[in-house]
């Protein structure tokens, strides 16, 4: 299934990987401590995801893996001036893996500067649908791999106001994230 999200120059192949090329999946919504188990042997599956990494200027890259009832699974490319901007993944769990390079990811703290870590080639790290971060390339030429459970099918984008205050508006899965103003 081919879907041109909000940008019809960029059109997004869903199901790029059969199942018989992924780590077993039990056949049910995940929780984070199994998509991290999950996510950590698919990264150690390059012969499987390799061929679809690609680094454009100027343009973040990503590819939709898998996606079934249970799983959405997609690879991203980044680069330093790559940034999601504040989101959350509405009711999805997820787990990302980071294959090459290294991501920034924040999380935003009430009255304070966000919380910020790179997360390097070879960790992973995994999450609850009450999470909220903006993620980032850490190193030009980074890849990560991310799965959500159950499947992405709305997001929340956040904006930040010079006072604090957060406004969250609802958005597709489909659609890329970009930092929204304030």
């Amino acid at each position: 299934m081919t879907l041109a999200a909000d940008n019809p120059d960029r059109a997004i192949e869903y199901g790029a990987l059969a199942p018989a090329e992924l780590p077993p999946l039990p056949g049910r919504v995940m929780s984070p401590d199994e998509l991290l188990v999950w996510v950590r042997a698919l990264a150690d599956r390059p012969g499987v995801w390799q061929r679809y990494v690609a680094h454009e200027a100027g343009t973040r890259h990503y590819v939709s893996l898998y996606r079934d009832a249970d799983v959405d699974v997609w690879l991203l490319c980044w680069n330093l001036e790559d940034d999601t901007g504040w989101h959350d993944h509405d009711l999805s769990s997820g787990a990302v893996a980071v294959t090459q390079g290294a991501v920034r990811e924040s999380q935003p703290r009430l009255g304070g500067d966000p919380a910020e870590r790179v997360v390097d080639q070879g960790h992973a790290f995994a999450f609850g649908p009450d999470h909220i971060h903006r993620m980032g390339g850490g190193v030009d030429g980074s890849v990560s791999i991310h799965v959500y459970s159950p499947p992405l099918w709305r997001m929340g984008q956040y904006a930040i106001g010079a006072e604090g205050e957060m406004r969250r508006v609802s958005v597709s899965y489909a659609e890329e994230l970009r930092p929204l103003e304030a």
